[in-house]
């Protein structure tokens, strides 16, 4: 399994997509910090770049490259290997390289900018949200077979967690406005790890007015450190529940 994850992480380090991804990440933050007025105005502006920016590119990349070392998986099912650890081992190295460009490219600028706490968590939050996309990614790619059917899985995906998801909160929030909906929006949040995210940075940053009506009951109920260690968890299982689906349909696939 080290031999297979260490190939995957040296071949994604030189990939030149996640290069690219990477010198973006590190100029974006670098910018924001430098532009704004204070390091906390910086860090509300990088709030969008981590929560929908970061999980779109790991889902698309991670899709792609799966789908695009079909051949090498198929070559190693030939081998004496278990499949779960080939599977594990490219879900290994896709998270571990995605991550350390994530901390390249934005853990570096926020302790230089913002070494606090706060900062600790957006990182945190940062990270988990990127494992949690490859792990939704490698669930798209157990769907399908097919390359282009597997990359459009991967990308409604995104686009519910990112968008649809706080529309039908909002739909369903007008339409039942008269009754009680608070217990309902925090059990609701934790079926969308970008809220749960959001819910991670603002809890910190203490910004009511983007806090969302799901983060401000979140606050209300859990407070900040009980909600921060909740929805931790909650993330935890967004990383193992794809993850084992989409393993069961590896193990189960005819390569």
């Amino acid at each position: 399994m080290k031999k297979i994850l260490k190939y995957v992480i040296v071949d994604i380090i030189q990939n030149k997509i996640v290069v690219i991804y990477t010198a973006l990440l590190l100029l974006i933050s670098l910018s924001v910090f430098n532009l704004e007025s204070s390091a906390a105005k910086g860090m509300a502006s990088l709030l969008n770049l981590i929560l929908l920016v970061v999980p779109l590119v790991c889902v698309i990349f991670s899709t792609i490259y799966v789908y695009n070392s079909s051949e090498f998986t198929e070559l190693l099912v030939s081998q004496p290997l278990k499949r779960k650890t080939i599977w594990l081992s490219l879900f290994g190295g896709l998270a571990t390289s995605l991550s350390l460009a994530f901390l390249i490219g934005v853990g570096v600028p926020v302790m230089l900018y913002h070494a606090d706490p706060t900062g600790l968590v957006l990182i945190l939050s940062g990270l988990f949200l990127t494992v949690v996309f490859v792990s939704i990614a490698f669930l798209a790619v157990g769907w399908t077979r097919d390359k282009a059917k597997g990359i459009g899985w991967a990308i409604a995906l995104w686009l519910f967690f990112a968008l649809i998801f706080d529309a039908l909160v909002l739909f369903l929030l007008f339409q039942f406005q008269d009754y009680p909906l608070e217990n309902a929006m925090v059990v609701m949040s934790f079926f969308n790890p970008i809220d749960l995210s959001r819910v991670q940075i603002l809890l910190q940053m203490d910004i009511s007015a983007l806090m969302g009506y799901t983060g401000a009951v979140f606050r209300e109920f859990f407070g900040s450190t009980t909600g921060i260690l909740i929805s931790f968890f909650g993330l935890l299982i967004w990383i193992v529940i794809p993850l084992l689906f989409s393993l069961r349909s590896f193990k189960r696939k005819d390569m």
